[in-house]
């Protein structure tokens, strides 16, 4: 089984693995204690903490250890609005951060605060300019995520930092991606990151304040960790993370080079393996081991089945594979393909000869989904106009089909089905409409929203706009060519 799914979870790096069973036997004790197993617990503790200061680049007063990266960022977002709330109750954040931030910019508005989200381009970067626009003299806190957990784009955190530091806004970084790779580069104020993304347990968090940084815990009182993090400290846990934290980052520099290398191969060659497949993500400002692609017409959720089946664990941004069949918000912010999304994550020590069997393997994974969907593709493309509803159920074009293509307009009858098949059946009719003439794609999923126009981008075609319904929503497009 090839593990392509390290951006969730990467293995326990072994060094790691070795200190945590040491660290149990001799890390059990209560750190607050003064006897001698106590002791030896605060030894191992203030040691950890050192070790991880001296990574992250602060000092280790500033730092903390949480029981998650998601307590982290909770603890970090609400502890510093709570610090700066006379300067006023603003919040910045990028439309791509990860759910734990966008979740507590939820609750912070829910309680009457205000938030700005800044876009992103269709690479997922923010620019600073935008940043800038976004700040207020009545802005507490700015957050930005050092790279993209989902497309592996990497920020401009340095200049955006640079930015709020000259407004006196505090910026918080989410380095839970990069941080394995090096450190935050810039004059960030807090950070937060979670061990189990660099190959520690699950479990353990890292919240770092700088010294100067106004900041009030929430929540009830606790001598342990500074007051900013309530609870005892599991410390062989926090032990196995510091542990492997520094032996990742010893082996960071060579380890980047080759997945990089590894994943430029999927990125150079799964569109020319795989007919309509879009690469997300910037190409170049990226970290090492993340390529996300989607490919048109494909259920996500069964081409995940399939890869598992083949020997392969990745990941999805995809509609089809959530619950709530809504695309993901960071495809949705870039503006690109959701549907059959695919995100290969590679951890350290993958052997390149796990890459070569997925890229043989993946094309046909795709074609045999597309197949039993009845998708319009060939390896040359869309096959023009068939409407025989195979793989979809009943015919989803109102009659008479035929006057309608006529008259240059169709409608297509897409409500109650959910990706891909709306764009699906886009493709099927599309050439029967003139040059000029239009398709009303009537839809009811919130994927349309986003993968009807990605449609259009990468097929040539214009999209027109949304219009309302009876139900759901007319996705109008333009045939162009």
């Amino acid at each position: 089984m090839s593990y392509f799914d390290a951006a969730s979870a990467a293995p326990l790096h072994p060094v790691g693995r070795q200190a945590l069973l040491a660290a149990l036997d001799e890390g059990w004790a209560d750190p607050a204690r003064l006897y001698r197993e106590g002791r030896r617990a605060r030894l191992l503790l203030d040691a950890a903490r050192e070790a991880v200061a001296e990574v992250v680049e602060c000092r280790p007063d500033e730092l903390v250890f949480t029981p998650s990266g998601t307590r982290a960022v909770h603890t970090g977002i609400e502890g510093a609005l709570a610090g700066r709330r006379r300067v006023g109750r603003h919040l910045i954040v990028s439309a791509v951060e990860h759910s734990s931030v966008l979740h507590t910019a939820e609750v912070h508005e829910a309680r009457g605060g205000s938030v700005t989200e800044v876009g992103v381009d269709r690479t997922g970067a923010v620019a600073p300019e935008a940043f800038a626009g976004a700040l207020r003299p009545d802005t507490a806190l700015a957050c930005l995520q050092s790279a993209n957990h989902e497309v592996g784009t990497v920020q401009p955190v340095a200049e955006v930092a640079g930015t709020c530091r000259a407004a006196g806004v505090p910026l918080l970084v989410d380095a839970a991606q990069s941080l394995g790779w090096g450190p935050v580069a810039g004059g960030w104020s807090l950070l937060t990151a979670s061990a189990h993304k660099w190959g520690g347990p699950p479990g353990v968090g890292l919240l770092v304040v700088r010294k100067g940084t106004r900041f009030a815990p929430q929540g009830p009182a606790d001598e342990r960790e500074s007051g900013r993090a309530a609870g005892f400290e599991n410390i062989p846990a926090v032990v196995a993370a510091a542990a492997s934290l520094r032996a990742v980052r010893a082996e960071a520099a060579e380890e980047a080079a080759r997945l990089r290398e590894l994943t430029e191969r999927i990125r150079a060659r799964v569109p020319a393996l795989v007919p309509e497949a879009e690469v997300a993500g910037d190409p170049e400002r990226r970290l090492p081991g993340i390529v996300t692609f989607s490919c048109l017409y494909v259920d996500g959720e069964t081409v995940l089945h399939e890869l598992d089946a083949a020997g392969f664990s990745v990941s999805s941004g995809s509609s089809c594979t959530s619950s709530t069949l809504t695309p993901s918000h960071v495809l949705r912010a870039m503006g690109v393909l959701s549907e059959g999304n695919v995100r290969v994550s590679l951890p350290p020590g993958t052997p390149a000869e796990d890459v070569e069997r997925f890229l043989t393997v993946l094309p046909g994974v795709v074609a045999g989904v597309r197949e039993k969907l009845g998708a319009p593709v060939t390896a040359g493309g869309v096959r023009g106009a068939e409407r025989d509803g195979e793989g979809s159920g009943a015919p989803l074009v109102d009659a008479p089909a035929g006057e309608a293509a006529a008259a240059g307009a169709l409608v297509v009858d897409a409500l109650g089905r959910r990706c891909p098949v709306p764009v699906i059946e886009l493709a099927r009719v599309i050439g029967d409409v003139p040059v000029g003439g239009t398709v009303r794609v009537l839809a009811d999923d919130e994927a349309a929203r986003l993968d009807i126009p990605a449609w259009c981008e990468m097929r040539g075609q214009e999209y027109v706009g949304e219009e309302p319904a009876d139900r759901g929503s007319a996705h109008v497009v333009r045939r162009v060519s």
